[in-house]
């Protein structure tokens, strides 16, 4: 199995990369399930904030010098609770295992970490088998109208239409000794 090298994003050109590749990724997956649509589902404002939030860390994925996705991570050094902000496999590199070998890369970056957190839209099937059957983590929040996301508002939603906007939260918690805790 041929590993993945997560390279830091460090300058423009890479950082434009990522956020036209991830939101491909994110907008073909949309379309798939529900058809064409004219907005971006993830817009650039909110990769931005990903790539601002404090302690954040982007990076690419690639294998044998090929990109084939990209990540974003938000690292809390005092707590070792984590959280996956972004994470997407190019839509030409998918169904290959590459979403899986990109995780592995993170959590082998961050064997210090005691908790990772992540969030997905419940309408993406297959982001939830990968989440849960893939990478062992476990549902633990369900966010719609009668329970919203305290960190979602009008301003962040997203454009995902209201009538598909539901999310669901993961944790996956990290065993000792794997990661020393």
């Amino acid at each position: 199995m041929k590993k993945v090298i997560l390279t830091p994003i460090m300058n423009y050109e890479d950082k434009n990369a990522f956020v036209r590749e991830v939101q491909e990724a994110f907008q073909n997956s949309y379309v798939a399930e529900f058809g064409p649509f004219e907005k971006k589902i993830l817009p650039e404002k909110d990769i931005e904030e990903s790539f601002s939030a404090e302690g954040s860390e982007a990076y690419m994925a690639e294998i044998d010098g090929e990109r084939i996705g990209g990540t974003v991570i938000v690292i809390n050094d005092k707590t070792g609770y984590n959280s996956l902000h972004l994470l997407y496999v190019k839509s030409d590199a998918q169904n290959a295992g590459n979403g899986l070998k990109i995780w592995k890369a993170i959590e082998e970056l961050h064997p210090e970490t005691r908790i990772w957190e992540t969030h997905t839209p419940y309408y993406d099937k297959r982001n939830i088998h990968f989440y849960v059957n893939r990478c062992g983590f476990k549902i633990v929040e369900f966010f719609n109208p009668r329970h919203k996301d305290p960190h979602q508002t009008g301003e962040t939603a997203g454009n995902i239409p209201k009538e598909n906007n539901y999310f669901f939260r993961f944790e996956k918690e990290m065993k000792y000794p794997l990661h020393g805790i």
